[in-house]
């Protein structure tokens, strides 16, 4: 990758480790310092739009909105300028915390930014019985717990199916999650934009309230804090759709697809040159398989936390 725009660098790029689906690194030159993101082209699970999402995330910093500042993209490298900020643990944050994301999505929403892409959606894979035959025969340390929530599987995958979006679809992030928020002074910074796209604003909205409103698990759901984000949308002049399952689907359907993506990495049996280190797929499919059937009888619960 060439990066020469960048400086004359101070000393050699570092590698951040941790990425779920592309690789970071950490260039300090005599510019600055910036995070250079080599993009995973390879097995990606949808198509990558980079000069789109790079002209959106553009908009969005030049409207305030507290995000690390887009340098520039290429064909597979993303860079941006490096942001000094805490790791935010994946435990239920703070109401103020929580309030100010709301505040920050309703903003994002009210961009004008032109969007050419459809929002259509692949059909959801239903191999689970067969994936878990794969998974027995190559000795994954996974298998029996695939085999016997393969029928579970495709109930899940059912419901992402057939579930009804209520609307309105808007141009948002599509991934506010803990791994992808930094404090600074105590306060929200919105990373890693690549996902960036159309979206079923309920859908936006629960992945992104659920997210900062539980731990680990879903044991410890803070309903507070999940009204903390609508009350901080309201706020800001966004208007809530319809409650229902549909505020669920989208964060079910995208661990449901990331749980497949990750299983079939492993199955390769090969570390990848991008992408996830090859442990670290194997640790994503295991939380899934134990995570999303818990998650997918939860949802009459999850839908109570309207009340």
């Amino acid at each position: 990758m060439d990066l020469s725009h960048l400086g004359t660098p101070i000393g050699p790029m570092t590698r951040i480790h941790g990425g779920f689906a592309n690789r970071m690194y950490r260039l300090d030159t005599d510019q600055g310092s910036f995070a250079v993101k080599e993009l995973n082209l390879v097995d990606r699970r949808s198509t990558y739009h980079a000069e789109d999402v790079f002209r959106f995330e553009q908009a969005a910093f030049a409207a305030g909105i507290p995000m690390p500042e887009p340098i520039s993209v290429g064909h597979d490298t993303l860079v941006h300028r490096w942001v000094e900020g805490e790791k935010i643990p994946e435990a239920p944050v703070s109401a103020a915390y929580a309030f100010e994301i709301g505040e920050i999505l309703a903003r994002i929403h009210a961009l004008d930014v032109r969007w050419t892409h459809a929002s259509a959606e692949e059909p959801t894979p239903q191999d689970w019985p067969e994936l878990a035959e794969r998974a027995a025969a190559t000795g994954q340390p996974w298998a029996d717990e695939l085999a016997s929530h393969a029928e579970t599987f495709l109930a899940i995958a059912h419901f992402v199916e057939t579930c009804e979006r209520p609307g309105p679809v808007v141009l948002t992030h599509r991934d506010v999650q803990p791994w992808n928020l930094l404090a600074r002074d105590g306060r929200p910074v919105l990373l890693d934009w690549e996902l960036s796209g159309m979206l079923d604003l309920s859908s936006e909205l629960g992945s992104t309230a659920l997210s900062v409103s539980k731990g680990p698990g879903f044991d410890s759901i803070e309903p507070a804090i999940f009204r903390s984000v609508l009350d901080g949308y309201v706020t800001q002049g966004g208007t809530l759709p319809p409650s229902g399952p549909g505020w669920f689907v989208f964060m079910i359907g995208g661990w449901l697809g990331h749980t497949r993506w990750n299983i079939l990495r492993c199955l390769a049996g090969t570390e990848a040159s991008t992408g996830p280190d090859l442990a670290l797929s194997h640790e994503s499919a295991r939380n899934g398989l134990r995570g999303l059937p818990d998650v997918f009888g939860r949802l009459p619960e999850l839908e109570a936390l309207f009340g």
